[in-house]
Order: structure tokens, then sequence, then C-alpha cells
């Protein structure tokens, strides 16, 4: 049961970026509704399952939990802007670097040490990146591809640093620390959009309003709920193995769905970088196990 959760919930996610092309807002505006819409569901999900989250651990957690919280929200206002500027496809996988600015922070905020194997990883995966990024200008996607590129990545950082974030937050589950980090999320992100950006909902369609309701309820409040009930049923090792579906998914909607296509070098470069990844990973389930 624990495989077809977390099976599910990476198709899901595989799918986020085909819903955002459709949604006619804002980056900061979806961040915010999704925030808003995802919380609000896992607030009621938690009453269902009478899982109320402990004050005192999220007051002793209180610093953590604003700033992996609004990191959370400007990593998702990175990510929708680089499925505008770029395809899909390079979006996902240079969110997918994620992984690899973690195992560079780490030496420095979590005193690991780095190994030849994982200098190796990051190698790489830079690798990989460059080729994306001359595949894509063989195609003629000029700078935009560049920026949908530069935001993928600024997205990997801000989720690295949540990923790090995490290991010293204590006494709560990952399903309350997400619920308490999306609530952040949101409230962090209101005074941006109203200050920031020209809020403007009048041209919000019917179909926007659909999309935007599906990203909140399925891509963050079902699929977050299906995640963290799965990962208490499932080894890491599997876990990590299944996250794969996630950017293969992203890569065949977006190839189906909207036409998207990857230049040989971009395919190269996305085995490289997915290759990495998943070595590191692997790499860090050993040394724990």
């Amino acid at each position: 049961m624990g495989k077809l959760k977390i099976l599910t919930t990476m198709l899901i996610f595989g799918s986020i970026g085909v819903f955002v092309r459709n949604i006619a807002l804002s980056s900061s505006e979806i961040a915010f509704l999704r925030g808003i819409i995802g919380s609000a569901f896992l607030i009621l999900a938690s009453i269902l399952v009478k899982q109320r989250p402990s004050f005192k651990a999220i007051k002793q957690n209180g610093l953590l939990l604003v700033l992996s919280g609004a990191a959370i929200g400007c990593n998702w206002i990175f990510l929708f802007q680089a499925y505008k500027y770029t395809t899909i496809s390079n979006a996902t996988l240079s969110y997918y670097f994620a992984p690899i600015f973690v195992m560079i922070m780490a030496p420095f905020l979590l005193k690991e040490r780095l190994t030849f194997t994982k200098v190796g990883c990051i190698i790489i995966a830079m690798a990989g990146l460059f080729l994306i990024n001359l595949g894509g200008s063989d195609t003629g996607s000029g700078s935009n591809h560049f920026l949908g590129i530069a935001y993928g990545l600024s997205a990997a950082v801000l989720y690295a640093g949540v990923i790090i974030m995490n290991k010293f937050i204590k006494n709560l589950t990952g399903f309350e620390t997400t619920l308490v980090q999306l609530m952040v999320s949101s409230l962090v992100l209101l005074p941006y959009i109203v200050l920031g950006d020209t809020v403007d909902f009048s041209g919000l369609t019917l179909r926007s309003m659909v999309f935007i309701l599906i990203l909140g309820i399925l891509h963050t409040g079902i699929a977050y709920f299906l995640y963290f009930t799965a990962i208490k049923e499932l080894k890491g090792q599997t876990i990590a193995a299944l996250s794969y579906i996630d950017p293969i998914t992203a890569v065949i909607i977006s190839a189906v769905f909207l036409g998207e296509k990857m230049s040989p070098l971009q395919i190269m470069g996305g085995v490289l970088i997915l290759g990495s990844t998943f070595l590191s990973e692997r790499l860090d389930i050993r040394l724990q196990s």
C-alpha cells in the first residue's frame, strides 16, 4: 500500500507544470493560493485522522518553521516562473538539482564529510546541466530558456535549504511540519503579493479557478498527505527509487499534452542529472544503514 501511495504521489507531482501553465495568474499569486488551499485541506485531514500538532513543539521550532515555510513559498514562485520561461522538462530537471545543492551545503551546515564520490556526483550533475543548456540553445530557446533554467536552479537551492532546515526540526512529524510550513508560506507570501505585485483576479477564468483548486487540493493537500503517510511504511531506499517517477512523468506529460520535445543533448543531460542524484541518494542510504 505504501508503494502505491508514493507512486500516486510522484505521478501527481509530475503533472504540476501542465496545470500551472493553464492558470492565468502571476507565479506569486499561484503559490499563495496553493498554500492556502493546500493547508486548509491538510487541516481538515488532520481533524479527520485525529492528528493534532503539538503547539509546544511548534513553539520550540518556531524560527525554523517560519524560515522553511518562507523558503517553500519562494521556492514555488521560482519553480512556476521556470515553467513560464522554459520547457516543463528542463524546469523539472533543473529543480532536481536540489540533492546536489544539499551535498554542497552539508559539509558547512551539517558537518558531513564531502567524499570523492559525492564530488564526482556534483561534477556529473553540472555536466548534465551544461548539456541541457547547450541543447536548449540548439532549439532556439535563447535567453528565455536560460532564464527558465536559472529560475529552476533557484527553486532547487531553496528546496535544498528546506531539506537542511527540516533536519534540525525536532518533535514534529513530517505531516505536522508540512502543515505548519504551508500555513507559514501563505502568511509570508500575502504581504509580498499585496506590496510587490499588482493583485488582480478580475481576469481569472473558470478554467483557471478549476486548475488552481486542483493544484491546491490534489497536488498539495492530497499528494502531501499520501506522501507523509507512506514514508512510515517504506524504507528510504524504496522512496528514493520511486521518487524518480516524478521527473520522468513530467517529461512524458509535457511531450504528450504540450508537444514539448527534448534534443539528444538535453536527454543526455537529464540522464546525467538524475543519475548523479540517484547515486548520491544511494550513497547516503548506505552510510545511514
